[in-house]
């Protein structure tokens, strides 16, 4: 009995021993403090000093010359913004209309043309395509300057120049690569770079050379108008990618918007290449006649073309100007950049065709990335709309006394 109450006795101390094990284990678990972690970005060197300015909501960290963050603060969100370097000279957005001298305008097509640009900094002309009569310049001042690359728009003329030598048809299949094959129609309304690069390569600097002035390249459009500059062609090869961007992106040419109106009037009336005239007041208005410049022997190739440069509208580069089948427009766009500004270009030169008062309509945008060719050929079809929603191609427009006289070709400025 006595050996029964010692071993109870020991089970029981035991016991005791063990529970109070246990709790001095649980207290000192719970009071063990977190063993800090150092973070790899801890181990880096201290980075350098960086100018702070603080306020209520954000602050601002400059890192760079060229970028600035700023993290602002709210709700305890943090959103960081940065501010890159912005490449362009030339405000895509100004008021385009000051100084322009309009006493001899159409002021129908005036209206109509300041009302399509709108903001954008740029400039449009409108030219009567059967006279040479120019109807309103907005932004005179970037129209008279001594030119712009032209981009994309060269590529009419190459196109014409490749059907007057023979080297190609409308309809002639080009095969660019493994898998796409073009012809001239769908190269214009999509404006096919390599297509045209490869045709100029194929044509030669004297060729392409040869129409370029033929259309009125590196020569004043204009009889009269002292203002304008005469823009400029090389005369040799461009540097910078030779014949091919020279016929894709009219590199090493300076093209003008009087110029392209003039190009594009010798396309709208089947050939005749008119001296532009800007009449400056209504008296020259009543005084006008029209001056022919010079007969040109595209006439037979004029109506190949003008496929593609309706496809641009309907399905091409110039979807924006609207396609309208009872009043159709033609045209072309080019997007590039003008690297001795540096400006961002975007050109639309057109034409509509209708039976009464078609136009020629040229529009070039000068800017940053919210400019190029497609918003240009907006613009253009915005004025198209406002003078059709004014019955304005439907009306006879009046002819002058003078202008019923037989038309008179004069020599080359």
């Amino acid at each position: 009995m006595a050996r029964i109450l010692i071993l109870l006795l020991l089970l029981c101390s035991a016991a005791s021993q063990l529970a109070a094990a246990t709790a001095t284990s649980k207290k000192k678990t719970t009071a063990r403090k977190p063993v800090a972690v150092k973070s790899a970005a801890s181990k880096k060197p201290a980075a350098k000093k960086a100018v702070v300015t603080r306020s209520a909501r954000s602050r601002t960290i400059v890192k760079k010359k060229t970028t600035v963050v700023r993290v602002s603060t709210r709700k305890g969100r943090l959103r960081v913004r940065r501010a890159y370097y912005n490449p362009w000279t030339e405000p895509s957005f100004a008021d385009s209309t000051q100084g322009d001298i309009i006493d001899g305008d159409d002021l129908t097509v005036r209206r109509a043309a300041v009302e399509a640009l709108g903001g954008y900094n740029g400039t449009v002309v409108v030219a009567d395509p059967n006279t040479g009569r120019i109807l309103t310049i907005v932004n005179q001042r970037t129209a008279y300057k001594s030119g712009f690359i032209p981009c994309s728009t060269i590529k009419v003329v190459v196109g014409l120049a490749a059907l007057s030598e023979g080297l190609i048809e409308r309809t002639t299949p080009m095969k660019l690569s493994r898998r796409e094959t073009m012809d001239l129609t769908g190269a214009l309304a999509t404006s096919n770079n390599p297509f045209f690069a490869r045709l100029g390569q194929q044509l030669g600097f004297e060729k392409v050379s040869h129409y370029a002035r033929l259309f009125g390249l590196g020569e004043k459009a204009t009889l009269g108008l002292e203002e304008e500059q005469p823009g400029h062609l090389p005369s040799a090869p461009p540097k910078f990618g030779g014949m091919g961007m020279m016929c894709s992106f009219g590199e090493g040419i300076t093209l003008t918007p009087l110029q392209l109106a003039a190009m594009l009037s010798s396309l709208a009336n089947g050939g005749t290449l008119y001296y532009l005239q800007y009449p400056k007041s209504p008296m020259e208005v009543e005084a006008f006649v029209p001056r022919i410049k010079r007969q040109l022997d595209v006439a037979p190739w004029i109506p190949e073309v003008k496929p593609g440069m309706m496809g641009a509208v309907a399905y091409g580069t110039a979807q924006r100007a609207g396609f309208d089948p009872n009043e159709p427009i033609l045209g072309k766009t080019g997007t590039c950049t003008d690297r001795q500004s540096p400006t961002h270009l975007g050109w639309f030169g057109s034409f509509n065709d209708v039976e009464k008062n078609n136009l020629v309509v040229v529009v070039l945008l000068t800017g940053g990335r919210h400019v190029n060719g497609p918003v240009a050929s907006g613009v253009a079809g915005e004025v198209y709309r406002r003078l059709s929603g004014q019955r304005y191609f439907a009306q006879s427009r009046p002819i002058s006394p003078l202008q019923l006289v037989s038309q008179q070709t004069c020599c080359v400025q």
